[in-house]
């Protein structure tokens, strides 16, 4: 369980990075204070996912006290093919398209140390990772807009 509270406090810190790291998108910035619907919708996915996830991740750590951790985390996502399919495509997204999407695209839209999205995703949840990308690049796009 001590493991699972290290995890969690530093997906807090990445999140707390995460808004340092972008703060001219939150505070005074043309556009960069109000949350357009859409935004708030991205922010609501992700904390549900964020919320579900922690649900099986606190699960998990209590069903196998023992054998808790990535490696046996991993194998256990592979245990029936059905399973193993989504898996993989979790996998292959989250550890080679999400990370390459956010850095190019965070980059090419301002948004700054995008790779902090990457290590949200190992730290909080994938879903998370990518609402708090998605409602950033709409926050990023809205303000650009109303820039001079």
């Amino acid at each position: 369980m001590t493991a699972l509270l290290i995890h969690a406090a530093l997906g807090l810190f990445c999140v707390a990075l995460f808004f340092y790291f972008n703060a001219r998108l939150y505070v005074g910035a043309p556009g960069g204070v109000r949350v357009s619907g859409l935004e708030a919708l991205y922010y609501l996915i992700a904390l549900v996912s964020v919320t579900v996830g922690w649900y099986f991740n606190v699960q998990y750590v209590h069903t196998y006290p023992q054998e808790a951790g990535w490696v046996h985390f991993t194998r256990l996502l592979f245990t029936n093919p059905a399973a193993a399919s989504a898996a993989q495509d979790l996998i292959s997204a989250n550890l080679l398209l999400f990370p390459l999407w956010t850095i190019i695209d965070g980059s090419r839209r301002g948004l700054r140390q995008p790779w902090i999205y990457f290590v949200l995703s190992l730290l909080t949840s994938f879903g998370f990772a990518m609402g708090l990308y998605l409602a950033a690049q709409e926050r990023a796009l809205r303000s650009s807009r109303s820039a001079p």
